[in-house]
């Protein structure tokens, strides 16, 4: 490419970017006014002119947040269209082009994260959210529509960095103002997938492709599925969708949209794409095991041990180990009070009557307890009345009414029935229960024939190491656990507290307040709790959806009550043991919502040469299945090598590392089976923060430059799904793939392991 024609091109977008930001500078500075005017608003000291304040300043500091997160890299496109037969048909721009064959540029479009009008409200930039904006999405050179050349424009802050062109019409030749126009560099979509990776997902908002688009600005009614193969961008789209989803219905998605991701390195990997995309505080990005307020998984459980916990059979052992749970051996056996001049006694037996009766039903057990303290109060009245002749008339009636009020305020307030009542029925929590479980003898009796002794063995095992109260660590399939324990518990009872005011103490007087003063307080409360632990989501997107097991599908549709789906996957990627049982999970929690389907077929992250050691796998682990279709070849051939014993694997491992750290400009990533994990980060000490050591099921969902898959016979070997997470791992580089295995992956004479013949 001539640099003439480069630098003559990148200076004309200068030029423009030069315009958009001095437009910018003028929005700040209005934005600014505007919340300086709502700040002397307050010295009016009118309910009215407060109101108004408290309005103006709102939209003005969100305008002006939006305005200064916008300013990095936020013009990044350019459409140049042929003139369109009418200007618009039913409010939308049209995209038939008067002539075909006319190769006159009659408009051009600036597309970038945030509109932008001039002064004389012209578009300086478009959303790329808007749908004027769909046609650099959209077009191809098979169906270009209007657009004759797009062009993705590379900047930092302020500065033009360069441009990549892609001709649409290769059949014409676009002109501009009567002159051909210069086609710069060899394609965007090939210079933005040559880029080097960080250690945080970038957006994709300049490259995002005609089928990725379509889902982007699909119908957000009822479930929207999206299924693809690794590198297609499956996690990008979704979270573009919800940028997306906002920008065309903030209103509707005000209730917030909740990202569902497998793991925290996920989380933290794409946690930057939203805030890029000028979207920030109504989408949460959570991992599958921090869904619960207050709970972390920071722990991993065997695949066995995963298995049964994440079935649905656990559903009826939570359901009777709820209820078992108010049994211990701190449990009373008697309760005795005095009262009125008499001791009473509830023996055993008649204790244990009293609590059968009440958990017959389905209720919550903690919110049984008033039920509780009421029958003991009328067993132990019964006790009292025992031998006492009937009230006849209604003065007798009345007087034994009033006696039996006084008792139960008496007894009520006695230490030795709160002490009996705290220890008979104790506020339980969902770590409490499952701490329960711990005693295998215990579990056996609640499993009833459902578990085998080796399953029962893995549950019990697996919570050892919790206290009484529940107190220790747990893994992601633990806390679907703990959701479905505090649905069937309830909330805890809390006795209430009145709140003092210091003037009471003073003058004796209570505040007198009128019914609707009460009933505010109480909403108030009650939004307070909500914001404490939202639970019910406007829209909600679930990534990498294949490894969500019955359990937490059940889970995630307790925070999905009325809303919208975006469920991406790939059944090919799955680390779940029985696809089926979890499918049978997934339609239950959608509950018959209408369904569209997007398949994505283009692998747009591994060279050919990487795709193609990776379709060896899925060949085996998934039969049938038709590999994506990547889109480059980089030349570059995956290396396989395999060390005699197994003790060198780590010094081998450390040597590929530091070799393909010095070939690529971004991050290298070492896979090894989970067990291996934390010896994996002691072979890159001290390599340097692009280098980072992690376990197959980590890896989900993250790319690198290059990547080692160590021991690649013990990924596959870790459970019924290894061959599909063994997928996984091979196709997470974007250039350089190592395959470094073990003496006991048998490879051939060239060093390849006999899996991987395919």
């Amino acid at each position: 490419m001539d640099g003439t024609v480069f630098d003559r091109e990148v200076a004309v977008e200068q030029a423009h970017l030069d315009q958009v930001y001095l437009r910018l500078g003028e929005k700040l500075a209005e934005a600014e006014f505007i919340l300086d005017d709502a700040n002397r608003k307050f010295m009016a000291g009118t309910p009215g002119a407060l109101a108004e304040r408290d309005a103006q300043a709102y939209q003005a500091g969100r305008h002006l947040q939006r305005l200064t997160n916008e300013f990095e890299d936020f013009l990044f496109g350019r459409i140049d269209l042929q003139q369109p037969d009418r200007p618009e048909e039913d409010g939308f721009p049209s995209q038939a082009p008067l002539d075909p064959a006319d190769p006159d540029i009659a408009e051009t479009l600036h597309i970038g994260r945030l509109g932008v009008l001039d002064a004389e409200y012209g578009p300086l930039v478009i959303d790329w959210r808007a749908p004027a904006a769909a046609p650099f999405y959209r077009a191809t050179p098979r169906q270009p529509g209007r657009v004759l050349r797009r062009r993705v424009i590379r900047s930092r802050g302020r500065k033009v960095l360069g441009v990549e062109d892609d001709l649409l019409r290769p059949d014409l030749e676009p002109r501009l103002d009567g002159r051909p126009v210069a086609i710069v560099g060899d394609g965007a979509l090939m210079a933005t997938l040559g880029r080097a990776r960080g250690h945080a997902m970038r957006d994709i908002v300049s490259s995002i492709q005609q089928e990725q688009d379509e889902v982007i600005r699909a119908q957000a009614a009822g479930a929207t599925l999206v299924t693809g193969g690794p590198g297609t961008g499956k996690t990008a789209v979704a979270l573009h969708r919800a940028a997306y989803l906002l920008y065309h219905d903030r209103r509707r998605y005000a209730g917030g949209i909740l990202v569902v991701s497998p793991t925290p390195l996920l989380v933290s990997y794409t946690e930057g794409v939203l805030p890029a995309l000028g979207e920030e505080g109504q989408v949460a990005i959570r991992a599958i095991g921090s869904l619960v307020e207050g709970e972390e998984a920071d722990r991993y459980d065997s695949p066995e041990a995963a298995r049964v916990k994440g079935s649905s059979r656990m559903l009826p052992l939570l359901r009777r180990a709820a209820r078992a749970a108010l049994d211990s051996r701190d449990t009373p056996a008697e309760l005795r009070v005095v009262a009125l001049g008499e001791v009473l006694r509830l023996d055993a037996e008649t204790l244990r009557q009293l609590r059968r009766g009440i958990l017959g039903g389905t209720t919550p057990v903690n919110l049984l307890r008033p039920r509780a303290r009421r029958l003991l109060l009328d067993a132990l009245w019964a006790k009292l009345q025992r031998g006492r002749a009937k009230p006849v008339d209604r003065y007798e009636r009345e007087e034994q009414q009033r006696q039996r009020e006084s008792f139960d305020e008496y007894v009520s307030d006695e230490d030795a029935f709160l002490d009996f009542l705290e220890a008979w029925w104790p506020s339980l929590t969902p770590r409490r229960v499952l701490a329960t479980l711990a005693d295998q003898r215990r579990l056996g009796g609640q499993a009833r024939g459902a578990f085998s002794r080796q399953e029962l063995r893995l549950l019990s095992d697996s919570w050892r190491h919790l206290d009484r109260q529940g107190r220790g660590g747990v893994s992601a399939h633990d806390v679907a656990l703990l959701d479905e324990l505090q649905t069937l518990l309830g909330e805890p009872y809390r006795a209430r507290v009145r709140e003092v005011d210091p003037m009471d103490l003073l003058t004796g007087l209570d505040e007198v307040s009128v019914y609707g003063d009460r009933q505010r307080r109480e909403q108030e409360a009650r939004v307070a709790a909500a914001a404490a632990e939202r639970r019910d989501y406007a829209h909600i997107i679930v990534d990498e959806a294949q490894d969500l097991t019955p359990m937490q599908w059940r889970m995630v549709g307790r925070r999905a009550r009325n809303a919208t789906w975006t469920i991406v996957g790939d059944p090919a990627q799955s680390s779940w043991i029985d696809p089926a049982e979890a499918q049978a999970a997934m339609d239950e929690t959608l509950s018959g919502k209408p369904r569209r389907r997007f398949t994505l077929t283009t692998n747009y992250r591994n060279p050919a040469e990487i795709a193609d050691i990776a379709s060896r796998i899925l060949a085996q682990a998934a039969p049938g299945t038709e590999p994506p279709v990547a889109v480059r070849s980089t030349g570059v051939e995956p290396r396989f090598a395999a060390v005699a014993r197994e003790e060198a694997l780590g010094d081998a491992a450390r040597a590929e590392v530091r070799r393909l750290l010095e070939e690529v400009e971004g991050t290298v990533g070492i896979v090894v089976p989970m067990e291996r994990r934390e010896e994996a980060r002691g072979w890159i000490k001290g390599l340097g923060e692009r280098a980072v050591a992690l376990g197959s099921l980590e890896a989900k969902g993250l790319e690198y430059d290059a990547t080692v898959v160590a021991d690649p016979s013990g990924i596959a070997g870790e459970s019924d799904a290894g061959l599909r997470v063994l997928y996984v791992a091979l196709t997470r580089a974007t250039q350089r793939l190592t395959v470094l295995s073990g003496p006991l992956d048998l490879p051939d004479a060239a060093g390849v392991p006999a899996l991987l013949h395919g």
